[in-house]
């Protein structure tokens, strides 16, 4: 379909030939198969999604395509929250994450928050160097200082643990993150049973591993991050 005023003419026989459109419409057609064999397996599944959205858990993770939430957690639709960025970032200025977080908790009730990082990640591989890549270069500033604050303990590490190290590191600095920013101080102060997370996930044997950091509310922030990241540290040393 073509505006007013475009003549079909004028665009390029590549664009208009049904062949650029074969790979959406493989996904589209991929669609359609996974929705009726949903809802022959579990009738009345999409009814049922449509009228409520109450999951216990919102997941903060990587937009790295190889991390999806539900399939390497179990979860059907429905069952997890999801926000994504690069590098699994979440900063007090970031209005587009701290929104989604207050959603999770004031509307949807949740009531674990995990922040997920993964090994592998190429975000935490440029800032961990250094490397410029581009705008995005401004957001991984935030992993940049992550890597300053550690520098000495990276430092002595041998090269091939520092980037595992970093996206570790990453994951606790955004956890706890979370856990200062206001919304989660405030849904404490009231009592509400919402805690926050921190794991990281093994894209080369699929697994999540726990990065001990449990923010309840129950227990000093800061005190709880100063005794994740001294765990990770001597997992390293």
């Amino acid at each position: 379909m073509t505006s007013d005023n475009t003549n079909p003419e004028d665009i390029p026989e590549d664009l208009r030939s049904p062949g650029t459109r074969l790979a959406t419409q493989t996904l589209l057609a991929n669609n359609r198969e996974w929705a009726a064999r949903k809802e022959r397996d579990t009738p009345g599944f999409f009814s049922q999604l449509s009228q409520q959205q109450k999951p216990e858990y919102m997941w903060i993770g990587c937009s790295d395509s190889r991390v999806p939430a539900n399939q390497i957690t179990g979860l059907a639709p429905g069952e997890v929250f999801v926000h994504r960025n690069v590098a699994n970032v979440v900063v007090h200025s970031d209005l587009n994450a701290l929104s989604t977080v207050q959603f999770a908790v004031e509307q949807l009730k949740v009531r674990h928050i995990i922040v997920v990082g993964h090994y592998g990640c190429g975000g935490v591989q440029a800032a961990l160097e250094g490397k410029r890549v581009g705008l995005v270069d401004n957001w991984l500033r935030h992993v940049q200082d992550v890597r300053d604050i550690h520098q000495s303990f990276l430092d002595k590490l041998p090269k091939e643990k520092r980037h595992d190290a970093l996206c570790a590191l990453n994951v606790i600095q955004q956890a706890y993150n979370v856990g200062r920013s206001t919304v989660l101080q405030d849904a404490w102060l009231r009592n509400q049973v919402v805690s926050v997370h921190g794991w990281v996930y093994g894209l080369n044997n699929g697994l999540l591993q726990d990065l001990r950091i449990d923010l309840t509310g129950r227990h000093p922030v800061e005190k709880v991050y100063q005794s994740a990241l001294q765990e990770l540290k001597n997992q390293f040393v």
